[in-house]
């Protein structure tokens, strides 16, 4: 398996919008990406406007296995400005694709390239949730540790569930590899 994280080109767009949203998209994904904001499936007008404000963002990047794209990662500032609190996100789009250990591949190589970007930084976090124990496996064998569990305050399909965060230090990733 070849995987690769790349930016993303408008010529990847409606590919991207196939895969996620339209005829190629089993949606199995939104089951698990923070169900409980009731996110709306996007129109394509909606998605392509989303997608070239992130042509070059170096917080958005296209996964890619064998040059098909099977997902995406991303990151944001927890902290705004002051950019001293980098999070990320990761999402595979077909069930398909998942338990083939992409998400960790794409996870270890997403950390170890911020840190390049961001000399500066010595953490980096991801927020999932206890409905999500792919996802929580996922931080765990990329190389983060669980800092912490906010209990009871997702509420999802009649049940609450834990926000669950990981992170990881610059120093510990290094270790990790």
């Amino acid at each position: 398996m070849m995987l690769n994280l790349r930016h993303i080109q408008p010529s990847d767009i409606s590919v991207c919008y196939d895969l996620k949203y339209g005829k190629k998209a089993d949606l199995a994904w939104m089951a698990y990406n923070g169900p409980y904001f009731g996110d709306p499936l996007l129109s394509v007008a909606v998605f392509d406007k989303k997608m070239r404000s992130r042509v070059n963002d170096p917080h958005y990047k296209l996964m890619t296995v064998n040059a098909q794209i099977v997902g995406e990662v991303s990151a944001y500032w927890v902290d705004g400005d002051l950019k001293k609190w980098l999070e990320v996100g990761i999402l595979i789009y077909q069930k398909a694709n998942w338990g083939k250990g992409m998400s960790s591949l794409a996870l270890s190589q997403w950390l170890r390239e911020l840190f390049v970007v961001y000399p500066d930084i010595v953490h980096i976090g991801l927020t999932t949730w206890s409905g999500n124990p792919a996802m929580m496996r996922v931080g765990e064998k990329s190389g983060m540790t669980k800092e912490g569990t906010i209990r009871q305050v997702r509420y999802w399909q009649g049940s609450y569930y834990d926000s669950v965060k990981y992170g990881v230090l610059r120093h510990e990733l290094q270790s990790h590899l």
